[in-house]
């Protein structure tokens, strides 16, 4: 927390607005609007409510078929089954483990030869990296295909609309410059998430946001039970329970206060671990994509067990050994057994990366002597093989 939380929160308690609504959501939509850039949004009760109610305005239904990120979170797909929809999962470019776009293209010209058009694309933003916006939103422009961006883990990421920034060039430009924008913007809908573990938190809650008014207006609707105006609870149509909670919004508002301090905590760790270990064999870390301006949500690593003498989950091990939680990065949903007999448009870099990933501790709470803790078990792991 920031310290902030606590003056909204109190103001919620003032107000006895203990309630999906109040002034804390209207003020929390407003300050993240003015934030992001993104001219409308709606507060609710998690990424994946946001995700289903942005397919559920865009008229997503029983035997639709919708493209999606393979290497991804199992919440950027389940809300294409809640609509009755097919997924087919994309795989990832190594550039920026997000979707490659010369897939996409590919899928969806075999597509259109079947004369069959997605209702949507769904790029995620894997660990606070933006995909290649500008590609994706050309592809999927030429086939009238809307576009949601997965953004839960970008809250405060960036992508360059000039496509390429030089390296040493990334640093030192104003992330508040015209060159810069936020993440998720100029898709149809995005989606973002504040669950606990997020930059930012409101304990849980997510946003949709769009700068097409009408597609927001109808997704609050949605999300409030579809009542209709009435005095009495009228409804022509079935909705959600998925408001946020005034509370949660209030602390949301401090929450926003800090996104870009903790933004530059999470790239600092980053570079702490990258300066720590990129001199060992067979350690490469997330690329950051010459469009890109990352958040770096979570410090990942890839490890090659030639190289390295261990892979990814020996360290691991080691790591909870010493009571020091670490994680593989995300399984490729194409490789889900749930998901088993969808179609997947490649596969092997997602799968290469799972086998390889490894998702280092990286709390904006760890100090110096933490990050060293985690260093010097990697160090200790490699030396012992």
């Amino acid at each position: 927390m920031s310290g902030e939380e606590l003056r909204f929160v109190q103001e919620a308690f003032e107000s006895n607005f203990i309630a999906p609504l109040g002034p804390q959501v209207d003020a929390f939509e407003k300050e993240f609007s003015e934030y992001s850039g993104i001219k409308h949004c709606v507060a609710l009760s998690s990424g994946t409510a946001a995700l289903h109610l942005a397919l559920r305005v865009l008229g997503v239904d029983s035997g639709d078929k919708v493209i999606a990120s393979t290497l991804t979170f199992i919440g950027s797909i389940t809300p294409i089954l809640y609509q009755g929809a097919t997924p087919v999962f994309i795989d990832a470019d190594l550039n920026s483990w997000n979707m490659d776009p010369d897939l996409l293209e590919e899928e969806l010209e075999t597509c259109k030869k079947r004369g069959i058009s997605p209702k949507a694309v769904i790029p995620t933003d894997l660990y606070g990296q933006c995909a290649d916006y500008k590609r994706i939103y050309e592809i999927c422009g030429r086939y009238s295909i809307p576009v949601v961006v997965d953004a839960a883990e970008a809250m405060g990421a960036r992508y360059s609309i000039n496509q390429r920034v030089e390296r040493r060039d990334q640093e030192n430009t104003d992330r508040n410059s015209d060159i810069w924008k936020h993440a998720g913007i100029g898709a149809k809908a995005s989606v973002f998430s504040f669950n606990g573990n997020k930059i930012i938190t409101t304990s849980g809650g997510g946003i949709l946001a769009s700068d097409d008014k009408e597609l927001i207006d109808y997704a609050r609707k949605l999300s409030q039970q579809a009542r209709e105006l009435f005095s009495h609870y009228e409804h022509v149509e079935v909705g959600y329970n998925y408001r946020l909670s005034n509370v949660l919004a209030a602390i949301g508002r401090g929450q926003l206060q800090v996104v870009e301090d903790r933004v530059q905590k999470k790239r600092e760790i980053f570079d702490y671990y990258r300066k720590a270990l990129s001199e060992l064999p067979g350690i490469e870390f997330m690329l950051e994509a010459p469009w890109s301006w990352a958040n770096r949500w979570l410090t990942v690593v890839t490890i090659d067990p030639q190289e390295f003498g261990a892979d990814h989950e020996d360290i691991r091990l080691a790591l909870e050994a010493e009571n020091i939680e670490s994680r593989p990065i995300w399984k490729p949903m194409h490789l889900q057994p749930v998901f088993r007999g969808y179609r997947a448009v490649g596969g092997k870099v997602a799968k290469e990366l799972f086998e390889k990933g490894l998702c280092l501790p990286s709390g904006t709470a760890m100090t110096d002597t933490d990050l060293n803790r985690v260093i010097a078990v990697i160090r200790k792991t490699y030396n012992s093989h």
